[in-house]
Parts: C-alpha cells; sequence; structure tokens
C-alpha cells in the first residue's frame, strides 16, 4: 500500500499488541480465516468515540468487507463515531460512501507520521 509509511518490523508487534488495549475489537471472518478487523475507542480529544482501527485484508477488499465492519462500528456507536484517515488513503471513498462526512483536513504536523489527514464523522441521529 503506498498511501502508508512503512512500518519497521520492529515496531510491528507493539503495534498488534496494542490493538488489545481498545474498548472494543471485532473482526470479520470466513471458514475461520481473518478477513479484517476494526478497533473504537474514546478519544478525550474529541470527547466521542473514534475508529481507530479498520483494517481488510488486502485479498479481500472490494467484496463488501469494509462496509460491514463499517455498519458493525455504527451499530456500536449509534449516536456518533469519528475516524482519522490519512489524506493519500483511497478508503476515503470507502467513508463518504457509508455516512462519513469530512470534518477537517490538517498537515500533518500533529500526527506521529507527519501525513496530512482528514477528520471524518458518522452522524447517526440525521
Amino acid at each position: 500500500m503506498d498511501y502508508l509509511p512503512q512500518v519497521p518490523d520492529e515496531a510491528a508487534v507493539p503495534i498488534a499488541a496494542r490493538i488489545r488495549e481498545h474498548e472494543e475489537v471485532w473482526v470479520a471472518e470466513e471458514d475461520g480465516r481473518l478477513l479484517g478487523f476494526l478497533a473504537i475507542e474514546y478519544s478525550t480529544n474529541l470527547g466521542a468515540p473514534v475508529l481507530e482501527k479498520l483494517y481488510v485484508d488486502p485479498a479481500e477488499q472490494n467484496r463488501g468487507v469494509g462496509s460491514a465492519l463499517l455498519d458493525k462500528a455504527k451499530e456500536l456507536r449509534p449516536a456518533e463515531l469519528y475516524l482519522w484517515v490519512f489524506q493519500k488513503n483511497p478508503a476515503q471513498r470507502l467513508y463518504e460512501r457509508n455516512g462519513f462526512e469530512l470534518v477537517r483536513l490538517t498537515d500533518g504536523s500533529d500526527n506521529m507520521e507527519g501525513e496530512p489527514d482528514a477528520l471524518y464523522r458518522w452522524n447517526g441521529s440525521v
């Protein structure tokens, strides 16, 4: 994927271990095969829940897995839900198709990757 910076091998295990620290983690699987997952946590900065992680195995993309995971996230947080995404990540189209609206664009100076990103919000009461 060319929209994400390379994760060094030594960082991969701590990142994977941290997934358990989220309030909720859900996986999508088929015949015992992991297709993707989502992780939600409460952001004190936003004062709202954030879809912190959404991942779909590249071989499983464009099969509805991402939309199904987003539906689950919205079911879990029916009032509102935020997410951050890098501006060059093509998943923005997926989020917009699933009812998320752009709230803010940044230059990336506030994230550890230094990549311009975008904040999206889903409003369940609309």
